[in-house]
């Protein structure tokens, strides 16, 4: 063609939009980002150009073009409709998208066109370099995006509504995403260790600028809850509550409060009501899977368990995790409820099953697969009797070094069954080695030594131990 398609893709490389921010399709389920939008442009009326961007971005990676083109028209129309004034400006980020599509089919005049669109406003909207136009609403449609990406992403987000943020302090909207990206990291923190830095204020100021967002209220409630204030929570609930009582994102986080507060039935009715509004929804078949796995231990602390009862929520819960896990979501936690699941109704065979699916992955991240040892260690320990197999996965928890939640819980489990053996008088040198190793893998030094001394006085010929013995003694 009379375009040369080298050119072409070095200008496409220079534009601000989904194809440029890294935005990797093995970080995400498209089948379950792509109903997630559907939902929220049916459900919250206002941001619907981010929406539509987004969505032909996943048409795209899931190969239909055509439709990643209608997408792009509707977002066009929403400029239209809510900045008439302003057109050329908020509708850049919706030609880079044109321009980069209209490259994938090939169809490279057409990509051209909207490049050329594009370097020519950036040219009357900027004095300085005629490209990277650092406009706030690019920024913050480029956070949005690294919301909906996942974990992986909400550092990069952060740092977007920061940028938006720097040129209109007050805007709603960039607060609103600040916001959110601020809880995510503190939940990213919480669950895998790192710094904790507070969401509370960044929360409080998105609800004063917009107290009609009930989303963010309802996580600036469940941030209350969590630093022990969730009477003032509470009410943030309920006023949100009366203001959008369909809002299925805020009905689940609603929902989500009144478990923590231990009000499980209202959570169960509140899931129900957003399930029926959308009824695709994984996260709400994931809550709702952990309510009735809540109500289950609640029965098993009473007196006399109603075992009838107990079956009958373990099969709700086993069927709404199972739906999270046949909608292939990378909902990876859903597969040790699932096998827990299974493993409390006596179906040992599908949980071992259920269990081995996740334990084959290799692209877990670290904190994840030692959260799975610990699950898999407490289903040999507690379920299938063997002590000896709780102890290897506990430990192979441990033997990876980042420190996280799961690994912690590991480090707890397999020293409180090592002390009971060996205190109870059952304890072999095999234990007593086992919690050197423990030790030794946790930075306890001097405990180490004290085990692999005892261990060698019961095994004197065990090579293993005086090796470790040897190392630790030296490395002190």
């Amino acid at each position: 063609s009379t375009i040369s398609k080298n050119s072409l893709k070095a200008s496409l490389l220079q534009l601000e939009c989904h194809f440029t921010w890294n935005l990797l399709k093995q970080d995400v389920s498209l089948e379950a980002l792509e109903e997630t939008i559907i939902d929220h442009i049916k459900f919250v009326k206002i941001s619907n150009i981010t929406d539509y961007n987004m969505l032909s971005y996943v048409c795209h990676l899931k190969n239909s073009n055509e439709e990643a083109l209608r997408n792009l028209e509707k977002a066009e129309e929403a400029v239209q409709k809510h900045h008439p004034d302003e057109i050329a400006r908020r509708s850049l980020v919706t030609w880079g998208n044109y321009a980069w599509i209209y490259y994938h089919m090939e169809r490279y005049e057409e990509a051209q066109t909207y490049v050329s669109k594009v370097e020519n406003i950036c040219k009357k909207l900027s004095s300085t370099a005629h490209w990277k136009t650092q406009l706030p609403e690019i920024y913050a449609e480029q956070g949005w995006a690294f919301l909906r990406f996942g974990n992986n992403y909400f550092e990069k987000a952060r740092n977007c509504f920061e940028n938006a943020l720097k040129s209109e302090p007050d805007n709603p909207d960039f607060n609103a995403g600040y916001a959110i990206a601020m809880y995510r990291l503190e939940d990213l923190a919480q669950k895998y260790g790192g710094a904790i830095s507070r969401s509370l204020e960044a929360l409080k100021r998105a609800v004063e600028l917009n107290p009609n967002d009930t989303i963010i209220m309802a996580l600036l409630a469940l941030e209350l809850q969590r630093i022990k204030q969730a009477n003032e929570g509470e009410s943030y609930i309920e006023e949100a509550l009366q203001k959008t009582p369909d809002l299925p994102v805020f009905l689940r986080y609603a929902a989500i409060f009144y478990r923590k507060k231990g009000d499980v039935n209202k959570a169960v009715e509140i899931l129900k009501k957003a399930l029926a509004l959308t009824p695709n929804s994984i996260v709400l078949h994931h809550q709702l899977g952990l309510c009735y796995k809540h109500k289950i231990f609640q029965l098993k602390n009473t007196r006399y368990t109603p075992q009838e009862e107990v079956d009958n929520l373990i099969q709700l819960a086993i069927f709404h995790f199972k739906t999270v896990i046949d909608k292939k979501s990378l909902y990876f936690y859903a597969h040790y409820d699932l096998a827990n699941m299974y493993a409390l109704g006596k179906r040992y065979e599908e949980a071992e099953e259920t269990f081995q699916e996740v334990l084959h992955r290799n692209d877990l991240p670290c904190a994840d697969k030692q959260e799975l040892y610990f699950h898999y260690g407490n289903f040999q320990h507690f379920h299938m009797k063997s002590e000896s197999k709780a102890i290897e996965y506990y430990i192979e928890g441990l033997k990876m070094e980042k420190d996280s939640c799961g690994r912690n819980k590991c480090r707890a489990a397999v020293e409180r069954l090592l002390k009971q053996k060996i205190e109870s008088g059952l304890g072999d040198a095999t234990d007593i080695g086992t919690l050197g190793l423990v030790h030794k893998l946790t930075g306890k030094k001097q405990e180490a030594i004290e085990c692999y001394k005892k261990a060698i006085v019961l095994d004197p010929n065990n090579e293993e131990y005086q090796n470790a013995l040897c190392e630790l003694q030296l490395s002190i």
